[in-house]
């Protein structure tokens, strides 16, 4: 059960980071940039245009991600499992929010358990 909880924390860990290194890149550019990666994506699937500012950033975001060449998780875990100080400044803690809740600690108010 350790090695599934730990890969599941570990993929919560790669998606964390693919997406801060996606909105790095997406921050970095000018309005107009965003949309001109937006417009070049539209034409390469057959659009003029974007429809809208909405798909126009996941246009973009396509874009980007492709440019940017991330890792499949394997390679990436292979490389966080042997160098984790690497990869660490770019999680942004967003995989914390996908850990299964604790359990909680007994109140006062909860029987007792039988021994």
């Amino acid at each position: 059960m350790e090695r599934q909880d730990g890969d599941s924390v570990l993929r919560a860990k790669y998606r964390d980071y693919c997406s801060a290194r996606v909105a790095d890149a997406i921050l970095s550019l000018s309005p107009e940039e965003i949309y001109s990666l937006a417009r070049s994506e539209a034409r390469s699937i057959g659009h003029m245009v974007p429809d809208s500012y909405n798909e126009a950033i996941r246009l973009a975001t396509g874009r980007i991600r492709n440019r940017l060449a991330l890792p499949e998780f394997e390679e990436w875990a292979l490389e966080y499992r042997n160098n984790p100080d690497r990869f660490d400044p770019y999680i942004l803690g967003l995989w914390k929010s996908e850990e299964p809740p604790s359990s909680p600690a007994p109140t006062s108010s909860d029987p007792p358990e039988d021994s």
